[in-house]
């Protein structure tokens, strides 16, 4: 009992801040463009706590699941005044909107600096060569950096391993960087029985991070080391989570690909306690890692263009642009009310995806 509890209270707090650095970011925006913030929530339903500051009300909400920035004549049927939402021109209410998904991107990379900064960064470079897989019968060295796969740039070691775990055991361009030159390889992965994986058969390199403990005969990350890698580790999450929620909302997912607020506590509560089983450090770094592939998915799920999402706004938006006019607003209404319906309906259907997954 002790052990769920402790698993929903650290995966609130988790859900909490990303929700505050989301909100944050349209918060913000819209105060700098002269936007009136009449409410800055946390959460959804009745209110539980409420506080005046300046002019904005500062609220936590009985659901501890979302958020919102009420702002000023935010509906086409409000107030309009020079401080009101609609008042504003395109390009503002498009910066307002995309604020927040943004902000889940900073955020993110904040977190993954973190974690990188205090443990280790694996690079696609070769230490050692697997007998018996395809590394050796191409005749990969020491030193070799996997610079492409299928023509596509790889940066972090961390996009290799995803790209070879959607891939399986199709054959692949292998594009090698040696003494300044990058050469091609045709290679199929081989499955390995203690992994459980296709592997191309080599050894990545491990650099010890920039306030981690130093390890003899490992190479220390520098600043900019750190940062490049936080940077691609999020543009590989963000990418990660576009292709996984494309696949879900195509109904071409299996379950164990997505879940909802259940699945969120189980995973925050089972990192948690494989971390502390190391140590307070392991369990915090645990933690953030999960945080920060929740904030990137937040902030690309946000984006997609679904009505009643940052997305389906910024899409009408960008069609009001473009006729110079916003669409009438009974069918703006009947579009976002659609959307709704349809999250809606999701967040039910995930939420009994999780159920199923604990029966």
């Amino acid at each position: 009992m002790i052990v769920i509890l402790t698993s929903i209270i650290i995966a609130l707090i988790v859900i909490g801040m990303l929700v505050i650095a989301h909100e944050f970011g349209h918060f913000i925006v819209a105060k700098k463009s002269g936007i009136w913030v009449e409410e800055f929530a946390v959460g959804m339903g009745k209110k539980i706590l409420s506080k005046q500051i300046g002019e904005t009300e500062y609220t936590l909400r009985l659901f501890p699941l979302g958020g919102f920035c009420r702002m000023h004549g935010e509906m086409e049927d409000g107030e309009i005044d020079d401080r009101s939402f609609f008042a504003k021109s395109v390009p503002v209410r498009l910066a307002v909107m995309a604020a927040g998904p943004f902000m889940n991107f900073v955020l993110a990379i904040i977190m993954i600096f973190g974690i990188s900064a205090t443990s280790y960064i694996i690079e696609p470079e070769v230490t050692a060569i697997q007998e018996g897989y395809p590394a050796a019968q191409i005749g990969l060295q020491e030193g070799d950096v996997v610079y492409s796969i299928n023509g596509k740039r790889i940066h972090i070691y961390d996009e290799m391993q995803n790209f070879m775990y959607q891939n399986g055991g199709t054959p692949i361009e292998l594009g090698i960087l040696r003494d300044g030159s990058v050469y091609l390889y045709e290679i199929t992965p081989q499955y390995s029985e203690e992994t459980g994986s296709y592997l191309v058969g080599f050894t990545p390199k491990v650099v010890t991070g920039l306030f981690a403990d130093s390890v003899e005969g490992y190479e220390e990350a520098s600043v900019l080391d750190t940062i490049e890698y936080s940077y691609f580790a999020m543009l590989n999450y963000i990418k990660v989570t576009a292709q996984g929620l494309a696949r879900v909302f195509t109904f071409t997912a299996s379950q164990d690909e997505y879940g909802g607020p259940i699945s969120i506590i189980q995973v925050v509560g089972d990192s948690y306690e494989v971390g502390i089983s190391y140590s307070v450090k392991a369990a915090i770094q645990n933690v953030v890692y999960v945080a920060a592939v929740l904030s990137a998915n937040l902030g690309v799920l946000n984006l997609f263009p679904i009505p009643a999402l940052d997305g389906g706004r910024i899409l009408l938006l960008l069609i009001e642009g473009i006729r110079r006019k916003p669409l009438p607003v009974e069918m703006e209404n009947r579009i976002q009310y659609a959307g709704f319906l349809f999250l809606m309906g999701f967040m039910v259907f995930v939420m009994y995806t999780d159920i199923t997954k604990i029966l």
